[in-house]
């Protein structure tokens, strides 16, 4: 994974070239993300630069790529985890001119155009240069796993950057681009290219598929997205997620070591990590997960002190001043850069689970299937915003890719294609109980049926009153009831919001920044909307999943579902 920025003028006579050390500047905002080596394109209509992880072909793979005629220059952000197969089944042959995953989209669409990206199964973000027509194409993958942003200068021209941080003093209209869309500049059309017929409750009613094969489309996910060619690791937090991707991936692990006779090397051996606050539910819980999964663990702990130091850092790197976000991405971003200190460049993580299988404790209260489905799909339609927003910003500040197999578009649509019959929980079925079912035997039973912890809780929950007893201190009543005219888009509703969006707005001024970051009301990381679930939610509306009285075990009253 890598950054990337362009600037498109589509006036006619218009040279870009003396701008090249503009577009250098805020390029090198975002060199965390790709501290291995820079790349420019340039052109008169068109300059893209390149900041680049090497994780895959890492000797070669320079961006941005170019054709063999050099009529096309493509800078991408990602991996496309199905390229193999895309390049064994093209019409024509194409003129690869290196090792990289992402070359495939040249070839792609050089023979049918910007639809080619429907074909892609990865997380990217990208913009391709296409000289003969004079046409910028861009697009996002369909969940927004790799970010982007556009906007214009002010004489009219399109910027895009991975990170706002290198958009905002120069764009008052920056916004973040849609996931799952395309932008051509020839047409001048945005349009979605990922159509999902799972979106709608009645196209899934009555879909069942089995455990055994519920549990191989997963497997697959994580072993296709096992591609790279330096040290990898896994992210174990010890919930259920985590630890499934860890079983899948140790499992390939092992068979690589076998198929290789490498046991000894750092890598194929297979590392796991973890952090948490001293006696953390995740450092316990992880601890026996990679125990019984043989992983080479590491757990870190910090200190609520050293969490509020980076605070700042962390916001500045998010791009974000939603607390739940805040409050997870402290300790991902501390993990990240012992991570990083270990030679490790790519994570498998477990996000986007929840999102799918309702795995959220608020679930429990959904009145019924139909609207389950749709808050799973409200949940996806948000996650770029939130846990993708996380897991990519968080680790990328210090240069470490992480990758989210529950997301693989060929695992999502069979998941989300299933009745949510089947996924509903409640008193007598606990949150995700489908997919624990489908890996009976793959982890221990405390581990594959440990109740759902959202990270900011399980890393401890002194992590987070430590955060609300510090806002208390530092932000008097006056200060909040104010907030509204400080902050009139999205007004923060309570100190700790409070604390964040100021943090927020010493590095993204403005209220198109603002706007990029979501807000309204939500009970343990919901959608506004399920808010309507429970009368009681609308009293005690916070993140933490601690707020599900008579759900979670440390609720109040206090309560474990069984």
């Amino acid at each position: 994974m890598c950054s990337i920025l362009g600037v498109h003028d589509a006036r006619p006579g218009a040279d870009l070239r003396g701008l090249r050390p503009l577009a250098l500047s805020l390029s090198a905002l975002q060199r965390h993300r790709g501290p291995d080596w820079s790349g420019v394109f340039e052109s008169p209509a068109c300059l893209l630069v390149h900041e680049r992880l090497a994780i895959v072909d890492p000797a070669g793979g320079a961006q941005p790529l170019r054709s063999a005629d050099g009529e096309l220059a493509l800078a991408v952000n990602g991996e496309v985890y199905n390229h193999r197969e895309l390049a064994d089944g093209l019409a024509a042959p194409y003129a690869f001119t290196s090792g990289s995953d992402c070359e495939v989209i040249n070839a792609l669409y050089r023979q049918e155009g910007p639809d080619a990206v429907a074909k892609l199964n990865g997380i990217f973000a990208f913009a391709l240069w296409d000289a003969a027509a004079g046409r910028l194409v861009v697009a996002r993958d369909p969940l927004g796993v790799c970010p982007l942003y556009w906007g214009h200068d002010g004489d009219g021209r399109l910027w895009l950057a991975s990170e706002m941080k290198a958009l905002a003093r120069l764009c008052a209209d920056v916004a973040a681009f849609p996931p799952g869309h395309v932008y051509d500049s020839g047409s001048g059309e945005l349009r979605r290219f990922h159509p999902q017929p799972w979106r709608d409750y009645e196209a899934t009613r009555g879909v069942t598929t089995t455990p055994v094969a519920l549990r191989e489309a997963f497997e697959q996910a994580v072993h296709r997205q096992m591609m790279t060619d330096v040290p990898y690791g896994v992210l174990l937090s010890g919930g259920l997620d985590s630890s499934l991707v860890a079983a899948c991936a140790a499992k390939f692990a092992r068979q690589r070591v076998e198929d290789d006779d490498r046991s000894e090397a750092w890598y194929p051996r297979l590392h796991s990590f973890a952090i948490g606050l001293p006696g953390s539910p995740d450092l316990a819980a992880a601890e026996r997960a990679a125990a019984a999964l043989g992983t080479v663990h590491h757990g870190f702990t910090y200190s609520v002190e050293e969490g509020v130091d980076a605070l700042p850092d962390v916001i500045r790197h998010i791009e974000s001043y939603d607390v739940t976000t805040v409050r997870a991405s402290t300790p991902m971003y501390l993990l990240a850069r012992r991570i990083k200190a270990m030679g490790v460049k790519m994570v498998l993580s477990g996000e986007g689970s929840d999102e799918i299988f309702g795995g959220y404790l608020y679930f429990h209260k959904a009145p019924d299937a139909r609207e389950f489905h749709a808050e799973c799909v409200r949940k996806l339609d948000a996650l770029h915003q939130y846990d993708c927003l996380r897991a990519n910003k968080a680790m990328m500040a210090w240069g470490v890719e992480a990758r989210v197999p529950f997301l693989d578009l060929a695992f999502l649509a069979l998941a989300m294609s299933l009745d949510a019959e089947a996924k509903r929980c409640g008193p007598d079925r606990m949150e995700k109980t489908l997919l624990r079912e489908a890996f009976e035997g793959a982890l221990p039973d405390d581990i594959l049926w440990r109740q759902k912890e959202q990270f900011s809780d399980g890393v401890g929950y002194g992590w987070i009153d430590g955060l609300k007893a510090l806002a208390q201190d530092r932000v008097s009543d006056a200060m909040l009831a104010e907030a509204p005219l400080r902050f009139p888009v999205n007004p923060p509703a309570s100190k700790e919001a409070f604390w964040y969006r100021d943090l927020f707005e010493r590095a993204f001024p403005g209220e198109a920044c603002a706007r990029t970051v979501p807000g309204g009301k939500s009970i343990a990381c919901s959608s506004p909307a399920a808010i309507a679930w429970d009368a009681a939610f609308a009293a005690c509306a916070d993140p933490s999943g601690r707020a599900v009285a008579g759900v979670h075990g440390q609720g109040r009253p206090a309560r474990s579902v069984a």
